[in-house]
């Protein structure tokens, strides 16, 4: 766990200082006013995209590292490991990817799956030996088609678009929200004001507050996708199948599941449900899937 908190934390640095560079030599270049209107929105919009996008273009690569993943090949000498590499291959063929994914295994009791990558060319199907130790060939294929159904539906871009644009907004309406209430208080002969770590503070509260509301329709859309995934994976397999791999999952609820910044990918999350979900209920897909 410290591990990946510390992948995240370095990466969120790396990103912060590379944008911040680029920014301050060309926003002056442009002649924009970084401390205006449209200099803070630029900025805003900046980071809040880029970053997201940065995040997405290594997630591969941090994926690898912070689940210390075992990436399999056609021709690993594990049999199971090489039927599970070509169960995805042929699924992932069923699907019209243009490539197929990397195949890895990461040791977890927690039974779950994830994909992640920035395009269907250059994506990572990973599976927990926990998922791989507690179900049938039928169900591990099933949850193998959900991961690659994510994939085909474009979800991890979709998702990091609207992450990106999220984070811009949140970012613009904390500090325009702080600039008025700075001026607010300031005296007619500019004096007073909120003070540099006032403002501060001030600009992280608020962007908690938004940031806490803007997840609610960002989850709401990981949850729809969650549906079609299952969806997918219907057609590739078949209802019943994907049906048996949930029932599994729900026999596990009592592993606690690890909530990283990995956890909205994955198949699904013990966590209650709520308008903050990133999952349905699994009673909930089930049903869906049955009425197929």
């Amino acid at each position: 766990m410290l591990k990946r908190i510390g992948l995240f934390l370095l990466t969120n640095i790396l990103v912060i200082v590379t944008v911040s560079i680029i920014l301050s030599f060309v926003m002056p270049m442009l002649g924009i006013n970084p401390k205006g209107v449209t200099g803070l929105a630029i900025m805003c919009g900046v980071f809040g995209m880029v970053g997201a996008f940065i995040s997405l273009a290594i997630s591969r690569w941090i994926a690898k590292k912070a689940y210390s993943i075992q990436i399999i090949q056609n021709n690993d000498q594990n049999y199971e490991l090489r039927e599970l590499y070509q169960m995805v291959a042929r699924l992932s063929k069923q699907a019209g990817l243009p490539a197929v994914p990397e195949v890895g295994v990461y040791e977890s009791a927690e039974p779950n799956a994830f994909a992640t990558g920035p395009s269907k060319s250059r994506s990572l199907v990973a599976f927990s030996s926990g998922l791989l130790n507690s179900m049938g060939k039928k169900e591990v294929e099933a949850v193998a088609a959900h991961e690659i159904s994510h994939i085909d539906n474009g979800d991890m871009v979709t998702m990091t678009l609207l992450t990106g644009i999220v984070n811009a907004l949140v970012m613009f309406l904390s500090r325009i929200i702080a600039n008025i209430i700075d001026n607010f208080i300031k005296g007619d002969d500019e004096e007073g004001g909120l003070g540099f770590f006032a403002y501060i503070i001030v600009v992280n509260l608020l962007q908690t507050f938004f940031m806490i509301l803007a997840t609610i329709p960002l989850a709401a859309f990981s949850r729809q996708r969650e549906y079609r995934a299952d969806g997918g994976a219907a057609k590739l397999t078949s209802a019943s199948s994907m049906s048996d791999a949930l029932k599994s999952l729900a026999k596990a609820a009592e592993i606690p599941t690890q909530q990283d910044s990995f956890a909205i990918a994955k198949i699904s999350s013990n966590r209650k449900v709520s308008l903050w979900s990133t999952h349905p209920s699994i009673e909930d897909r089930i049903a869906k899937l049955l009425k197929m």
